[in-house]
């Protein structure tokens, strides 16, 4: 009996003690998202609003939908421009034809279609993957590029071929057009993201992300046990696609406020990667981290002569920028080929250790 007691002591401590981190990670979590409402827009100037946590929050939302193609699924993808491209012109199509329509709907309207885009371009992933499967992504790349630069529908027959967010409003505040304030489009990105972040968590944790990591391992094992490859892929690239649109979307109405094309070429998609490739494969913190690294370091590159009193020209101060941000990269794959989440793990776990060594 005392045995048995004892057993039953061991085990609920042992309860404990798994469930007492996760009630941390979730307080944690709780609070930064509380100051990440609150704070920037009333703290935050202009300038990192919408030249730092803006693009900051799209690029992590765009990154968050490759990772769940490419880092979950192991369905590698270079396409990621084009689809947010769909996005951005459909956004544009939708609210120009349909004024009264809110802009919210609109955003996720335009993730539909992108995702739609994004089915019919995932049914190669059915006979081919690796190496061959990103050369027909990268395909639809410059298709939809194309496609968007020699229809003349889908910028309203303009003249200068650009498209441009039209002023919209949510629950009285315009959020969109040259008139919104930053604080406004701040928020709406932010709870995008939010939202989406929390979708994707609880999707990777269920049977769909088991069936996407068991195809990203072993495709014919995983077929064996009764996964159906083509409605899993072709559901990874829906959901990556229909993540990207919304970004694409943002991208322009949010961010830029007009945009051509160019905005969306290849440079883009692998912007995207290099975000989910430092951040770490199969990890939605990483997609954040990544975004971060990708666009606060070259800011700091861009200032750091400055602060310390050295002139460059500007042509040599954008190479060496270039140059650092590449070996940056590099190193940080050397070290930790699982990107910056598993750094942050690894800090997280010392530091709950901390102050005894083992």
């Amino acid at each position: 009996m005392i045995y048995r007691e004892t057993g039953q002591f061991k085990s609920s401590y042992a309860s404990d003690q798994a469930i007492f981190p996760i009630l941390q990670d979730r307080i944690f979590v709780l609070l930064v998202g509380a100051a990440a409402f609150a704070v920037p827009p009333l703290a935050a100037n202009d300038y990192w609003l919408q030249a730092v946590l803006i693009p900051f929050l799209i690029y992590a939302l765009a990154a968050l939908g490759l990772n769940l193609l490419t880092g979950y699924a192991g369905q590698v993808s270079l396409g990621t421009g084009g689809f947010m491209a769909v996005g951005a012109y459909s956004a544009f199509k939708l609210s120009t034809a349909f004024p009264w329509l809110n802009i919210i709907l609109v955003f996720l309207l335009s993730g539909l279609i992108a995702a739609l885009v994004g089915l019919v371009f995932g049914i190669p992933s059915l006979r081919i993957k690796g190496f061959y499967l990103a050369v027909a992504t990268l395909a639809s790349q410059f298709f939809l590029i194309w496609l968007f630069n020699k229809v003349p529908w889908f910028v309203n027959y303009a003249s200068s071929g650009t498209i441009t967010a039209p002023e919209r409003f949510v629950v009285g505040v315009m959020v969109t057009g040259p008139r919104s304030s930053a604080e406004a489009r701040y928020v709406v990105a932010l709870a995008f993201v939010a939202a989406f972040a929390l979708v994707a968590k609880n999707l990777v944790r269920g049977r769909v992300g088991r069936s996407w990591m068991a195809i990203r391992d072993r495709d014919i094992a995983a077929e064996i046990i009764g996964v159906r490859p083509l409605r899993t892929k072709l559901l990874a690239f829906a959901i990556s696609s229909f993540y990207c649109g919304v970004a694409g979307a943002e991208f322009v109405f949010l961010y830029l406020g007009s945009a051509e094309t160019l905005a969306f070429d290849i440079n883009l998609s692998f912007l995207v990667l290099f975000m989910v490739i430092v951040g770490g494969l199969g990890s939605v913190l990483g997609s954040f981290l990544g975004a971060g690294f990708i666009v606060l370091v070259p800011i700091f590159l861009t200032n750091a002569p400055h602060l310390i009193g050295l002139p460059l020209p500007v042509a040599l101060q954008k190479q060496i920028e270039l140059m650092v941000f590449g070996a940056l990269i590099i190193f940080f794959l050397i070290v930790e080929p699982n990107g910056l989440a598993r750094l942050w793990q690894i800090a997280k776990e010392k530091l709950r250790l901390w102050p005894f060594p083992h």
